[in-house]
Parts: C-alpha cells; structure tokens; sequence
C-alpha cells in the first residue's frame, strides 16, 4: 500500500501490531508511514486487506454504511445514507469562536461527554512541544469539555491514530473518535475484527474533507512569512475576524519566542486549495467527502448566504436517529441553531469536491495500470478536455510539489521551491480560470 501511493498513514495497522513491531515515522515528503520490522512487514498483510481505508480488499463504504445505519433510509451518492441534515451553528458558549466553522462538532464531542454517552473523545490537539516531539499535531483523548475546546480548529497536516486505538484496545470505556472520511472508515474496519472496539466506540465523529496535506505545508507557509520552520511552536490554519467572510482563509503562526505571524492564504504560492499541493497520493483514489460511514459528519457550509459570515456556519449530516434527537432537543432548547436541508443542499456546500473524488477520480482511475477498486468507475471520457487536463495538472503539482519541496529543503533554498510553485500556480489558474496571457494563449490554442 505504501509503494502504491495508497497509504493515508492513519495508524490503524500499527495500532493492531505487538508492542514495539511498527511505528508511525515521517517519510522523506513529510507523510506519516508504517515503519516495521521485516517480520511485521512480512505478515501486516492480512491485517492491511482487511482493515487499510484503501484496500481494495476491504468492504466499500456503501457496505459499511448499510451495516452500520439500517434506520437510515435515505440515500444519496452525495451524502451516503442519512436520517436528516442540517446548516446551523453553535449559540452557546465559545465553540463557534474558536472553531473554524460553526462551532457543531466540537460541540457534538463535548456534548456527548455531557451526557455521559462517552468516557473520551479522540480528537486532535496541538503538541505542546513541537521540538520534542516533531509534530505539530497529534491524536489525544480529551476527557472535559475544556479539553474538547483546546482541540477546536482545522488541522492540514497529517496525523495518525495509532496511540488513541492502542488506548482503546487496551483500556474499557465508551469512546468517541473524530477523524476525516478515510480515518473514520479505518476506525469502522477494525471494529468488524476487533470486538473490543466494536463494544468500546459507541460514536464516530466525521469531518468533511477535501484533501491530506503533508507536513511541508506547515513549513511552507512558515517559509513565506519569513521564518525557519523549526520555531514554529503552533499554527492556527484558519483564524477569523470580523472584517473578512469565513472562506477567506488567513493562517496565523505563534513563534517559540512569542512572536506571531499572519498571512491570507490566496496571495502564498501554494495557497489556492483546488489545485493540490502538497496534497497525500492516496486522496487521489478517495471517493468519499462526507465522511459517509460516520455516524454523524461536519463540514463549511460553502454556500450564500452562509459562506459570506465571518463567524462561520456548519452543515450536518445525520445517520443515527438517537443523534438526530440530541441535536433537534439542543436546537429546541436554543444552545444550537438548526435549519433543516436536503441532500442536494449538502452536495451543493462540497461541489468542488465532489467533481474531484467523483468525476476527476474516474478519469484518474482510467490513467492508472492497476486501479484499486472503488465505487466510482474508471472512465476518462467523462469530463470535458478542460476538466481531464485540470485534473491531469492538479495530479502533476501534487506529485512535485513534494519533490521540489524536498530538494529546496535539502539545499536549504527556498526560492527553488518558491519558484516552482509561482509558475505552476500560474500554469493551473491559466487552465482552471483562463485569466491573464496564459490564459489568453490557453484559449486561443484551444488547450482549455
């Protein structure tokens, strides 16, 4: 999975190793891999079919849905199954101030441990000491509602679960575990072979998600501000204010030394999302947005009039009646605000998303030798020549924006990385929006 480019670095077959066997180590581009001995790699196999989030030898998502949710009677290729859906966000307290959205999921996590239906929830957390343990980032388990609040914001950097499973396997309690599409479906594998996580995780969390950037990010947006990555003691990727709507995106950089630094992401180098830097290989074969084997699922409501609020609002994705419940008596009761919606509505907030994991990834899986297997179908006819050459460019600035990432890196100089992207930004804004003389030539030799 890992020489395939299909290894997300969720943990999950680590977790399942014996004490010791393997381990969770940044490779060269900055993504978390399995790292094991020749007799943990020699008999991971089975572990791998069954359990990896990208096997093609485990159960699909819609399988896994229709076990885990047979009182979901609506389905949707968007949104998977589902009970109901919602946009809203919190009222009470400061969830939507310190989330990056509206505040809903966190809420959800603390609110479960209110209502004592879960002992921990497994979330992420900043490192407290970045230099100890070279990570930003990392998989904790909060057992207070302060500890959920620490926890809020968008992390786009990798992580892995292995430490909060271990914990899970070997310690009863009811938990809670918050993770992307690909992490929740790796949590749901292993607990159809592991009755102890069937018994003990009584609820998935899942986060709506475009893609997994890897761990340069962070350094590159460190290196565009001005400053060595290695002083970097926390990054919040999407502060708010007031002045400016929710989906312009301004990362801000807190120093070891107290200083801090702030930058919009649109005017940095690799700072347009569509077009994939630094994006992990495996979120190329990925077909689901929605996080559709969780039993409830967040995402930005990337809609007028919701995406124009600085403050940030939620649409939700329910798929258990017993939480559509909590949420309907927490709005009757004025702490969140709900607004009912319909599928079309969800699928509407992640179009760009969805033409990338749906139509893109068909025409991707047509390119390659030996496709896993997935729910979508290969087929590169489907998009327009426009749309197959952006996907084929998208696919490109991933693959090199870690190579030449990793040569600046080695030199130790920058502007070879800094360079690169500027001209390939320009290359896909050139394809994706026909702006400029680019984009001009673009159209007149009939490339778009």
């Amino acid at each position: 999975m890992v020489r395939a480019g299909r290894c997300i670095g969720c943990g999950g077959c680590v977790a399942q190793s014996e004490a010791g066997a393997a381990v969770m180590r940044f490779d060269a581009y900055g993504q978390l891999k399995p790292s094991g001995s020749r007799a943990w790699n020699r008999n991971a196999g089975s572990i791998v079919g069954k359990t990896c989030p990208f096997s093609s030898d485990a159960v699909d998502e819609d399988e896994l849905a229709s076990a885990l949710f047979p009182d979901a009677p609506a389905h949707d290729p968007a949104t998977g199954r589902h009970v109901t859906a919602y946009v809203g966000h919190v009222i009470e307290g400061d969830y939507r101030q310190q989330g990056s959205s509206g505040g809903l999921a966190s809420w959800m996590a603390s609110e479960l441990l209110r209502s004592g239906r879960v002992d921990a929830v497994a979330h992420v957390h900043a490192c407290e000491d970045p230099g100890a343990s070279g990570r930003l980032f990392e998989y904790r388990l909060s057992r207070t509602e302060a500890e959920v609040r620490a926890g809020a914001g968008s992390r786009y950097y990798p992580v892995e679960m292995s430490g909060v499973l271990r914990t899970m396997l070997g310690e009863p309690g009811r938990y809670a575990i918050v993770g992307i599409p690909c992490f929740v479906k790796a949590v749901q594998l292993m607990r159809r072979c592991h009755p102890r996580l069937r018994e003990r995780i009584a609820c998935t969390i899942g986060l709506f998600c475009g893609h997994m950037k890897s761990a340069r990010f962070a350094e590159s947006l460190a290196w565009q501000m001005g400053v060595d990555a290695r002083e970097v003691q926390r990054i919040d990727f999407r502060k708010k204010h007031p002045d400016r709507p929710a989906n312009w995106y301004h990362a801000a950089i807190a120093l070891k030394n107290g200083e801090t630094r702030g930058h919009d992401w649109w005017p940095l180098v690799d700072g347009d999302w569509g077009a994939g830097f630094f994006m992990d290989s495996a979120c190329n074969s990925c077909d689901d947005v929605m996080a559709e084997t969780a039993d409830v699922s967040f995402g930005d409501a990337w809609v007028e009039p919701y995406a124009s609020s600085w403050q940030g609002h939620n649409v939700v994705v329910v798929r258990t009646p017993d939480l559509d419940a909590l949420l309907r008596e927490a709005s009757d009761a004025g702490r969140i605000e709900l607004t009912p919606v319909d599928a079309a509505f969800v699928a509407a907030t992640q179009a760009a998303g969805l033409r990338q994991r749906r139509e893109g990834l068909a025409f991707r899986l047509a390119r390659c030798s030996d496709p896993p297997r997935k729910r979508v179908q290969p087929d590169a006819p489907a998009p327009t020549p426009q749309r197959r050459r952006i996907y084929a460019l998208r696919a490109s600035i991933s693959r090199w924006s870690h190579r030449m990432f990793r040569i600046a890196r080695a030199l130790r100089i920058r502007t070879i990385y800094l360079l690169w992207a500027r001209a390939a930004l320009t290359i896909y804004h050139a394809f994706a929006y026909r702006r400029g003389r680019l984009g001009a030539l673009v159209n007149r030799l009939g490339l778009g």
